[in-house]
């Protein structure tokens, strides 16, 4: 049997599916009626395993994995350290200047954008996403040591 993409991308589905499960035990699954914190975690954990199946079992029409040309690596560390950092700095920093500050690296030193551009389009989205949040949703959001 050949290895292929699929078959380590469906397993690495499968793993992480596994690991939020794990993670997400001692949260609370609630009822059905009134959901715990755990519920949503979990379903999404059971949906993310059960695709990773699927792509096991349909690999046979991806490409084998030892013909992966891997000269895009660089790119994905580059976003996966970016995103990582802004997870990290996301309580200390706050919702708007955290994920302000990731788009915008993302655009400037990934995507090479023009600095205007960028600035325009990290504070426009950030910011409807917290209006849709905190107002519409009524979800409150992690506020950073300027109060927002």
């Amino acid at each position: 049997m050949t290895l292929r993409a699929d078959h380590v991308a469906g397993a690495a589905f499968v793993i992480f599916g596994l690991l939020v499960i794990a993670l997400s035990g001692d949260l609370p699954m609630g009822e059905l009626s009134m959901p715990g914190a755990g519920f949503m975690p979990k379903i999404l954990a059971g949906l993310t395993i059960a695709f990773g199946i699927v792509l096991i079992v349909r690999a046979r029409d991806s490409r084998p994995f030892a013909e992966i040309a891997w000269e895009d690596a660089v790119h994905a560390a580059a976003v996966t350290a970016i995103t990582a950092a802004a997870i990290y700095f996301f309580e200390a920093l706050g919702f708007i200047t955290a994920m302000a500050a990731m788009m915008f690296a993302l655009l400037i030193a990934i995507e090479r954008r023009p600095l205007h551009y960028a600035v325009l389009y990290s504070v426009g989205v950030v910011g409807l996403t917290y209006l849709m949040f905190v107002y519409v949703l009524k979800t409150p959001l992690a506020t950073g040591p300027f109060g927002f």
